[in-house]
């Protein structure tokens, strides 16, 4: 990975703002969220003012959600599940289509297609980026004519290979979603995701780049994904707004509350900085680990990686992660189980396929902390503790 790219959103005052020398007192962990004052401050607002379902501070997140994208809509909902199943029903999924899909990830990206009434389809990944191979995509379409869509995921905070991908739909027809749930802030190009294809979907889940404690939020530029998403969050309520009862198609209770949308605001303004953070740290990482018999992250050209996870890839990994263990340091496993391999995909019709790269990259990923909130100590205990289980081999 290089850190090249300045980001004209982040001055030197808030860029190094979480790297600090102050070690931690128990541990170090694989995420720590960090909310801060302001959060709270806005949280007691929304309290008092009683708006605390849905209403103005979530309309407020949307909008600026949308514009941090660059992306003309943004619609909020009660998770990233949510925000990925609201989606697809937007989209038009019907019962049966098929949608084309990674094993590697976190169930939630093929459960909400199953979810949505569809049929996820899964291709291999390629072993470099962890997304989507867009030729092992291509295989499948020439394969199955009840295909309706993608749904690449950015795993990791890497954006997956776009282009390739968006072309691939174009020739058949088909809808993208963007499983961007790990990559806030991610680019390609010049470019948000979020922006990259018909829809998008993102977690505030508490471990992310940002968190409203738990919610969701879909950005699209089309303006008909945008106002079915928004009903059926709803109730399937019309233009009437929350406290109507205009029901004018099928829905649920997907909004995100009030609270929730507070904290993503001030979480919102403090994503640039957070996600800079997280890239010093990844960058640190990358020359400290340069000669060690390990994989690291790769970040392809045109492509700015946030680090969600700063994930490594080994042969001896469960002996590494036991050895940072020992030193109090957390270590994550994303994920050690394909979605296909997954009892629940046991009667799913590509569960008895093989995807070798993604059954190779569950027994050896690992990831190691990387969240904003890590120090300069911290870190460097990080790189003694990697050096000195390879240096006792």
């Amino acid at each position: 990975m290089t850190d090249t790219e300045t980001n004209p959103e982040i001055d030197a005052e808030t860029s190094i703002e979480h790297v600090t020398d102050e070690p931690s007192d128990d541990g170090i962990p694989i995420a720590d969220p960090e909310l801060g004052p302001d959060a709270i401050d806005r949280v007691r607002e929304v309290l008092e003012s009683g708006a605390l379902a849905d209403g103005p501070e979530v309309r407020a997140f949307e909008r600026e959600f949308a514009t941090f994208c660059g992306a003309d809509r943004a619609v909020a909902t009660s998770n990233g599940t949510t925000a990925l199943v609201t989606a697809l029903e937007a989209l038009g999924l019907e019962d049966g289509d098929a949608v084309v899909t990674s094993p590697f990830s976190f169930v939630a990206s093929a459960n909400a297609i199953r979810l949505a009434g569809g049929t996820p389809v899964f291709a291999d990944i390629d072993p470099e980026t962890y997304a989507l191979d867009p030729e092992a995509v291509e295989r499948v379409l020439r394969d199955r004519e009840d295909v309706v869509g993608l749904l690449p995921v950015h795993l990791y905070g890497l954006p997956a290979p776009m282009p390739a991908l968006v072309d691939l739909a174009d020739d058949h027809d088909l809808f993208v979603l963007e499983d961007a749930c790990q990559a806030h802030g991610a680019k390609y190009g010049g470019d948000r995701v979020g922006t990259l294809g018909d829809a998008a979907c993102f977690s505030f889940y508490p471990t992310k780049n940002m968190t409203t404690a738990e919610g969701g939020m879909i950005t699209t530029d089309r303006e008909d994904v945008a106002e079915r998403a928004a009903r059926y969050v709803n109730h399937g309520r019309g233009e009437t707004g929350t406290g109507g009862y205009d029901h004018l198609e099928l829905g649920h209770n997907f909004r995100l509350t009030g609270v929730a949308a507070a904290i993503g605001r001030v979480q919102l303004e403090r994503l640039p900085s957070f996600n800079r953070a997280r890239r010093e740290h990844a960058a640190a990482y990358d020359e400290a680990f340069a000669e060690l018999p390990l994989e690291t992250p790769t970040e392809p050209p045109r492509y700015q990686h946030v680090y969600h996870q700063y994930t490594v890839r080994t042969t001896d990994r469960d002996a590494l992660a036991e050895s940072l263990a020992d030193r109090s340091i957390d270590t994550g496993i994303y994920y050690d189980r394909p979605i296909h391999r997954q009892p629940a995909y046991e009667s799913v019709s590509t569960a008895a396929a093989t995807f070798p790269e993604a059954e190779r990259a569950a027994d050896e990923v690992l990831s190691v902390p990387v969240h904003p909130s890590l120090s300069a100590d911290d870190r460097r205990t990080v790189v003694e503790a990697v050096w000195d289980h390879y240096d006792t081999q």
